[in-house]
């Protein structure tokens, strides 16, 4: 299907000469949504290899991804005024930059060492992705049919996804694998010396990173993307006046629906590595957690296809249900077996999660019309759930890691609520 003709509007992409494929615009943003995805996961090895490096406990180890999700609240307003001033595509492309300059910040972080300038790069990398994720995903959502808007996005999440799979192996040769710490067995001991060489570890993948990132923006700043539909767009001051965000119930439950999901989200794949290496667990090595990561990520990637597939056939608030309870059974597993069985039920959540941002996200902005920019920001604020990491943090700290997985399996039940009742909309109450 050729892309709509640009017209003028607050958040309109820039009019193109030419008529763009579906195809290739939805091919150039799954590229988008791999590329954020890789980044934001390699910050799962990178957490055991910092709390090596600064010898950290638990609570200082997730205050780090407190502060990554602490920038979509930050930069989410901010976000969508861009948006509103310059468009879509120049938004998007300077997410990337900013993306870019936090990825070299990394560099000068890891020479020093510092803690401080480490959480400041990371902050800037995820201010950028918080540019990205209020550009992207209602464009995605809204740039075709509302029938089919779930699939389309759980489509371009499973190459979110396919990034996510792939960021544990990425860390696990070029972070974990190339220091002591990432090799040594659990509960080693480092030396001061061996600290500052794991350090170093950490420059030439963000090198990688950020050569990639310039390479994807000049790419989309050459790409002609289509305009959103009308109605879709924001709405103007005039129109604002008569219309009111806060009657669309599937959106009023849908942003702490977003928020209590990162909580679950976030608190697994940020203290993985750690549970798998726990002796009563799998006594692992974190470089060989990190590979089991990326079956729980690969776990993600496969069931947003399959999501994606289902939901052509089956209502989307039926398959978040049903999702939402095969992901309390397995982290009620994990949070009170041992062994094998323990780790197998922590690696197959990822199945279960796999659908639930996107489905949420739609079903949050479903029948919004105008009001769907503003309420895309509100949604993607809510991503800042995942700073309350360090709440599960703190947990792993004081009642210990296992136990810790609790609050995951509370999670998944408002999960489940929102899917059975609070992602109905008006007319379908």
């Amino acid at each position: 299907m050729p892309g709509p003709v640009a017209t003028p509007g607050a958040g309109a992409a820039a009019p193109s000469p030419m008529r763009v494929s579906s195809f290739a615009v939805m091919s150039l943003l799954s590229s988008l949504f791999f590329t954020w995805g890789f980044i934001t996961v390699i910050n799962n090895t990178l957490l055991p290899h910092l709390r090596s490096v600064f010898d950290l406990s638990y609570t200082q180890t997730t205050l780090i991804e407190s502060v990554w999700f602490i920038a979509y609240f930050v930069a989410s307003i901010p976000s969508a005024r861009l948006i509103e001033r310059i468009g879509y595509k120049r938004a998007i492309v300077t997410g990337l930059g900013i993306m870019a300059a936090g990825a070299l910040l990394m560099v000068p972080a890891a020479r020093l060492p510092s803690y401080g300038v480490t959480l400041f790069a990371l902050f800037v990398i995820a201010s950028g992705i918080t540019l990205l994720q209020v550009s992207a995903n209602p464009y995605v959502a809204v740039v075709g049919s509302p029938e089919t808007a779930s699939a389309r996005l759980n489509l371009v999440q499973a190459f979110n996804s396919l990034g996510t799979t792939l960021a544990p192996l990425f860390g696990a040769y070029l972070i974990l694998g190339r220091s002591t710490s990432g090799t040594a067995e659990a509960g080693a001991v480092l030396t001061q010396a061996e600290r500052l060489a794991d350090a170093q570890a950490v420059q030439l993948p963000y090198l990688i990173v950020a050569a990639v990132l310039v390479l994807l923006a000049v790419a989309i700043a050459r790409f002609p993307l289509p305009a959103l539909h009308a109605s879709t767009r924001r709405a103007s001051r005039e129109e604002r006046a008569t219309l009111s965000l806060w009657r669309h119930r599937n959106l009023v439950f849908g942003i702490p629906a977003i928020f209590i999901y990162l909580i679950a989200e976030i608190g697994v794949a940020n203290l993985f590595i750690n549970f798998v290496a726990l002796p009563e667990i799998g006594n692992l090595s974190h470089e060989q957690g990190a590979y089991y990561l990326f079956l729980l990520w690969g776990g993600m990637m496969v069931g947003r296809f399959f999501g994606s597939f289902l939901m052509r056939r089956m209502a989307a608030e039926h398959v978040l249900a049903l999702a939402s309870i095969g992901a309390f059974v397995v982290m009620m597993v994990a949070a009170l077996s041992t062994g094998q069985v323990a780790l197998w039920a922590l690696v197959s959540v990822g199945l279960f999660h796999s659908v639930m941002f996107p489905t949420i996200f739609t079903l949050g902005i479903k029948g919004l019309g105008p009001l769907t920019e503003e309420g895309a920001g509100l949604l993607i604020m809510a991503i800042a759930g995942g700073a309350l990491v360090i709440v599960h943090g703190w947990l792993a700290d004081t009642i210990g890691l296992q136990l810790s997985f609790l609050l995951t399996a509370a999670c998944e039940l408002y999960v489940l609520f929102y899917a059975v009742w609070g992602a109905r909309t008006a007319s379908s109450s």
